[in-house]
């Protein structure tokens, strides 16, 4: 009986595949720069196991790559995945299709100051439910501050700081990689340099990272630029400028002096780079057209001082400075992207809206339409705000990771920004292959190993043995980003096989049922 226990453990054993899946004859973009390689890829355990020629070596999945491109799977350094009472997030659908449709297998969220507070719960329930995508998340500043002070206009005493800097401390323990912080956004916009220094030192003193939405991307953008700057010096930590851009019409084609900057604070020994979403349009809250004191204090709040005849006509000013500085003359580049209690507005501008309310075309009357919104709720707007110039100087930056700035959206509702389902491909149908504003190396890079080395992903981002098994195999002359802002809810197309910890989430390129998605905790 020993020997024939002895004589089937030796058959298997010379029977069993030396890879679970292998990869053969793929034109290797290894996501270094450097220019691509013919070989095969050979995955074990969810790692890289072999590159090279494999010939003769057996697996218990092949794929011919047929000379595609066979990459790592891409990573989005800014998302906003985690949900919210009012947006679905990845605990709703974890299988993120829009997201692994996309190519990409690794997501960080938490970004602009808004995060989960207690992620130790969090990452708990994800694990239990399964991912479809990796996940790893930054601590948001504004979610802290929001946990201790409510949406307070004023300083922080020493006792709210010390909490602030508890929770934080707590969540890097947890695994969150970093702090971020939205400096437009209610309530982190109150709050002075000070405290952000305190707390990035709190993420630094665990080797995090510090993601900032600045406080201004338009006419202050190079102060905004030192701040965060300083701040990482203050702090210790690597500075990751989110979402750079110029929003701003009279500064259009300054993004050479905002490059130059960050340059500048490179020389000095700050590391500091940046991401961007490749598309000349923004997304966020019709809130950001008020001044930032009307938004403190939560809803009613807003509601009472615009029942207040004064300080609604405060607010009406400052409505119009903003948009004078902003170098627009009316409210026709910014568009509804959904609206709860008035669903048909989607996909309208602000200014034909106000003239289906059957008002004039004025100023005045645009305000009036906007605050009747603002007054209801929240909506999500998309925002005409930026120049095809920038967009693509910003992108030739050898710093620039891409990114999505994109959520987990319920298909077909509304008419979100298009970043959420066709950011990747865009990059490489608009320009790689298009505009040739990059090569397919140089994309790459700035989808996997550039994002991977700002943060800390130490087995991620490059095809090299030993690394996870995050890939994306496609057709440089085929993959195309179907979605538009007129029709957003249209997958990517192209991307034939994306693979998550050596397990295909998308093959063929259709969706499978599988989840080997994981949490990343930092430093855990």
């Amino acid at each position: 009986m020993r020997i024939l226990l002895l004589a089937l453990t030796l058959a298997a054993t010379l029977t069993a595949a030396d890879f679970d899946l292998l990869i053969r004859n793929a034109r290797v973009v290894d996501g270094t720069g450097n220019p691509w390689f013919l070989a095969d890829v050979g995955v074990k355990d969810g790692k890289i196991d072999a590159i090279g020629d494999l010939a003769g070596k057996t697996a218990d999945s092949v794929i011919d790559a047929d000379r595609r491109a066979l990459t790592p799977g891409f990573i989005d350094v800014h998302a906003h995945i985690e949900g919210r009472t009012y947006r679905p997030g990845i605990a709703d659908y974890p299988d993120a299709f829009n997201y692994t449709l996309d190519g990409k297998t690794t997501m960080i969220t938490g970004n602009c100051g808004s995060s989960k507070v207690d992620l130790k719960a969090w990452f708990s329930d994800l694990e239990h439910g399964g991912l479809g995508p990796n996940l790893m998340t930054l601590v948001g500043h504004n979610s802290v501050r929001q946990a201790v002070m409510g949406d307070a206009k004023r300083a922080a005493t020493s006792d709210e700081l010390q909490q602030m800097k508890d929770i934080v401390a707590d969540a890097m323990k947890a695994g969150a990689v970093g702090l971020s912080t939205g400096l437009i956004y209610i309530p982190g916009t109150y709050a002075d340099t000070d405290e952000v220094v305190a707390l990035a030192k709190v993420a630094g003193s665990h080797s995090g990272v510090y993601a900032t939405h600045m406080r201004n991307e338009g006419a202050e953008v190079l102060e905004a630029i030192r701040e965060a700057a300083y701040i990482g010096q203050q702090a210790g930590t690597p500075v990751q400028i989110s979402h750079f851009k110029i929003s701003n019409k009279h500064r259009w084609g300054g993004s050479d002096k905002s490059i130059e900057l960050v340059e500048e604070y490179r020389r000095k020994g700050v590391d500091i780079v940046v991401d961007q979403y490749p598309y000349n349009r923004s997304s966020t809250g019709i809130r950001t057209t008020l001044p930032t004191w009307a938004l403190a204090d939560g809803q009613e709040a807003i509601r009472e001082r615009l029942r207040d005849s004064k300080t609604r006509g405060e607010i009406i000013e400052g409505m119009k400075e903003i948009l004078d500085k902003k170098g627009f003359g009316d409210y026709s580049y910014a568009m509804i992207a959904s609206c709860d209690w008035e669903p048909e507005l989607a996909g309208k501008t602000v200014s034909e809206v106000n003239v289906l309310r059957g008002r004039q075309a004025t100023i005045d009357n645009e305000i009036q339409t906007i605050l009747e919104l603002v007054e209801k709720g929240r909506v999500p707007m998309v925002f005409h705000s930026m120049s095809d110039e920038d967009v693509e100087r910003i992108m030739r930056y050898p710093n620039t990771a891409i990114s999505s700035d994109g959520y987990i959206l319920k298909f077909g509702e509304g008419v979100p920004h298009p970043r959420s389902y066709g950011t990747y491909a865009r990059a490489f149908a608009e320009y790689v292959r298009k505009k040739k504003v990059l090569t397919l190396e140089d994309a790459v890079r700035k989808a996997t190993s550039l994002p991977a080395r700002t943060f800390k992903l130490e087995d991620r981002g490059l095809i090299r043995k030993g690394y996870a098994a995050d890939l994306v195999l496609f057709d440089p002359e085929k993959v195309q980003d179907n979605a538009t802002f007129q029709n957003p809810h249209q997958y990517s197309s192209g991307f034939d096989y994306v693979i998550v910890n050596g397990v295909p989430v998308v093959a063929d390129g259709k969706r499978t049922d599988k989840r080997p998605g994981r949490v990343l905790r930092h430093g855990i």
